[in-house]
C-alpha cells in the first residue's frame, strides 16, 4: 500500500532536532503524488494503528497543517462541546482533553502514548490531527464524524512552524535551511500544498468544516457561530460574546492550560536549554502576515513560488 523512503538529503540532515533525525517520505504505492514527510518511528509503531482505528459517529476531530490555527479551534471547538465549561477548562490542559492523536508517532522517546489517549477518551471524543487524508483511519470516511479543517497562508505557517521547531523540538539549524525545506516539502508533514488542496475538494460533504485562520481572526464572532451551528449547539450572544473574550490572543497566551508552559519547560529541562518565555512562547504571535518581519526577500520569493503551485486549486487568504 506505501512506499517508505528514507530522506538522507543534505538538506534533511540539517533538520535533525533534539527529538528526531530519521525522516521518511510516506507514499501511495497505487498514487505517488499523495505523500507526507514523517518519522522511521511513526511508519513503525503508529501508521497501520492509526489506519485501522475505530471511529465513532459523536467524535470531534480538528484536523490542520501545523500552525494553521490548530489550538485556538481546539479550545473553541471543546468549549461549544462542552456548554461553555470554563471552569474545567481552566484546571485541565488541552492537550488532555484534547489529544494530538499521532504526537508520540514523531519522537521514540515521547512520555505519553498519546494514540492510547486519543483512542481511550470517553465519548464523545475530541481529537487532533496533522495528518494528511491519506494516513487518516479508514473509518473516518465511511464513519463520517464531524471534522472541522483549519488552514493559514504558507508563509505565516511557515515562519511558525520555524520557530516551533526550534523552541519545542530544538532545531539547531538556520531558518534559511527551514524555509527552503518547507518550499520542497521536507519538513514534517510536508506538503503543505497537497494537505490543504485534499481537504478543500471535499470542504462540501457535510461532516466537513473548512476554516481558514484568517477569517477567525478578522471577525472571530462570525466564525464561532459557524461552528456552533456545525457542531449543532446552540448559545446566546451574550455566550457567543464572553466565549471570544476567553479566545482572544491575550487570554489564550496567558492561559496555562493552552499555551504549553509546562511543556516548554520540561522540553528545555530535558535538552539543557534555558528556559525563557520572554523569548518562546506556544502562542506566539497569532498575527496575520507577521512573515513580513522575518522573511528575507530570497525567502519570501521562494515561498511565493510554493504558493504559485497551489493556486489553481486554492486561494489562501493574506
Amino acid at each position: 500500500m506505501y512506499n517508505i523512503e528514507v530522506l538522507n538529503s543534505e538538506l534533511t540532515k540539517k533538520l535533525g532536532t533534539a527529538f528526531m533525525t530519521d525522516y521518511v517520505r510516506i507514499s501511495l504505492k497505487d498514487d505517488p503524488s499523495k505523500f507526507c514527510i514523517m518519522s522511521q518511528h511513526f511508519v513503525d509503531n503508529y501508521l497501520e494503528k492509526i489506519k485501522n482505528m475505530e471511529i465513532f459517529e459523536d467524535d470531534v476531530w480538528v484536523i490542520t497543517f501545523p500552525k494553521c490555527g490548530t489550538t485556538w479551534t481546539q479550545e473553541m471547538v471543546w468549549m461549544l462541546g462542552n456548554n461553555l465549561d470554563y471552569e474545567t477548562s481552566m484546571k485541565i490542559p488541552l492537550d488532555d482533553k484534547f489529544p494530538f492523536m499521532e504526537c508520540s508517532g514523531i519522537a521514540k522517546e515521547f512520555p505519553v502514548d498519546t494514540f492510547g489517549m486519543a483512542t481511550n477518551q470517553p465519548r464523545p471524543r475530541y481529537i487532533k490531527s496533522h495528518l494528511p487524508i491519506f494516513l487518516l483511519p479508514d473509518q473516518l470516511w465511511t464513519v463520517k464524524p464531524k471534522i472541522i479543517y483549519v488552514t493559514r497562508n504558507p508563509k505565516d505557517a511557515a515562519v511558525s512552524w520555524y520557530h516551533h521547531y526550534r523552541n519545542m523540538a530544538m532545531y539547531k539549524g538556520t531558518k534559511a535551511d527551514f524555509i527552503e525545506a518547507f518550499s520542497k516539502d521536507l519538513v514534517l508533514f510536508s506538503p503543505m500544498n497537497n494537505h490543504v488542496i485534499d481537504f478543500w475538494n471535499i470542504r462540501f460533504q457535510p461532516n466537513i468544516l473548512f476554516l481558514f485562520f484568517e477569517d477567525m481572526k478578522r471577525n472571530l464572532p462570525q466564525e464561532v457561530k459557524k461552528v456552533m451551528k456545525f457542531m449543532d449547539k446552540n448559545y446566546s450572544q451574550d455566550d457567543i460574546d464572553k466565549l471570544c473574550v476567553h479566545l482572544s490572543f491575550d487570554s489564550i497566551q496567558k492561559n496555562k492550560m493552552i499555551n504549553k508552559e509546562d511543556t516548554i519547560q520540561q522540553i528545555s529541562a530535558m535538552t539543557g536549554q534555558e528556559y525563557n518565555p520572554q523569548k518562546y512562547s506556544f502562542i506566539r504571535k497569532g498575527k496575520i502576515g507577521g512573515y513580513k518581519q522575518e522573511l528575507t526577500i530570497t525567502e519570501s520569493d521562494m515561498l511565493d513560488e510554493y504558493i504559485k503551485k497551489a493556486e489553481y486549486e486554492i486561494e489562501y487568504k493574506f
